[in-house]
């Protein structure tokens, strides 16, 4: 290692998973490009682990609202060491397992905006570097970041869940309802949980869901949650899924009721019936995303044993096409990793 850059001497070249036109995950394919150099307040990251997410279809496939510079290697949480830094960042970085804070410090995400982590090695801001705490391992931080920090900002920061509360989660076996079924169980609260599978369905009872309603059998969820709130109503609903499910949403509150939302899956416009919102004097409540503390406090209850992220599948990079297609045909149960 040259002492005056922190570099060390590797490999010219790495694999990638590159995506160079929209389409189906079959457009995902297997590359080699050359490995990233580490410029002024970057840090170069061998990575060991990059967690998928829903962000990585949409990417695929392509949005009207988003324009996808190509070739573009997705995956948003990247979990790995530290391996060379450039001019201005601490040499003490060097060797140190981090996961990598998703967003870019100019704004955007890791594989939406920019480059992300199906690759070998990735150069990032030294702003985007989180320790990895003893005990944690690298398949558990990729876990974290995008699905269970969104999950941690929305219930704790800005929804202020409590112990006895009644919570509804919609789209529940998906890694950031997974995740907010967790962390409700986690302060105590009583779960009700939505989902479209027996086999979920259990898997959600066996994470410590008190109720389910499966609403491919049950498509007004609305009566049956109703019913597994004792008739009173939910204090917190969680709905990032949008679309048509916003309206029974609503009636599933009680009253000073709270509805959480970071996302629309189904659909980005939605309707309200005033009549619940004024009537139960029903809050709704935005939350946009994360921020490091999020990821901070998650990788923390790894450590102390308080939180085991749900992981469905792990893959290795070649294979990184049939996890992203396991999310479009949503086919998984928490998180899915890809082991480059």
């Amino acid at each position: 290692m040259r002492p005056e850059t922190g570099k060390i001497s590797m490999t010219t070249t790495m694999r990638v998973v590159a995506l160079r036109e929209h389409g189906g995950p079959e457009q995902l394919k297997l590359e080699h490009w050359p490995v990233p150099q580490a410029g002024p307040g970057q840090a170069l990251v061998e990575v060991k682990a990059c967690g998928l997410n829903y962000m990585d279809v949409f990417v695929t496939h392509g949005m009207p609202d988003l324009h996808t510079e190509m070739p573009r290697i997705p995956g948003g949480d990247v979990a790995g060491i530290v391996r060379e830094v450039g001019d201005g960042v601490a040499r003490d970085w060097i060797g140190k397992r981090v996961a990598l804070f998703p967003r870019f410090p100019e704004g955007g995400v890791l594989g939406e905006h920019g480059n992300g982590g199906l690759c070998e090695y990735i150069a990032v801001d030294q702003r985007q570097l989180i320790e990895i705490p003893e005990g944690v391992s690298f398949d558990q931080a990729a876990a974290l970041p995008i699905a269970y920090g969104t999950s941690h900002r929305m219930l704790f920061t800005r929804g202020r869940i409590k112990a006895g509360e009644k919570v509804l989660v919609l789209g529940a076996s998906g890694g950031v309802g997974v995740s907010c079924v967790q962390f409700a169980k986690m302060v105590g609260a009583e779960v009700i949980a939505c989902t479209s599978s027996e086999s979920k369905a259990r898997r959600l009872k066996e994470l410590g869901a008190d109720h389910i309603v499966n609403y491919a059998e049950q498509p007004d969820f609305s009566k049956a949650v109703w019913a597994a709130s004792g008739k009173k109503g939910v204090d917190v609903a969680i709905n990032f899924t949008g679309g048509d499910t916003w309206i029974p949403t609503q009636r599933c509150m009680a009253v000073n009721g709270r509805i959480l939302t970071c996302g629309s899956t189904a659909g980005h416009l939605c309707q309200i019936d005033v009549r619940y919102v004024w009537h139960r004097e029903i809050d709704i409540i935005g939350s946009r995303a994360y921020v490091p503390d999020d990821i901070k406090a998650c990788l923390g209850y790894v450590a102390d044993g308080r939180l085991e992220p749900v992981i469905d599948t792990a893959l290795p990079l070649e294979r990184a096409a049939d996890g992203v297609a396991l999310l479009d045909g949503r086919r998984i149960f928490g998180k899915v990793i890809v082991n480059p």
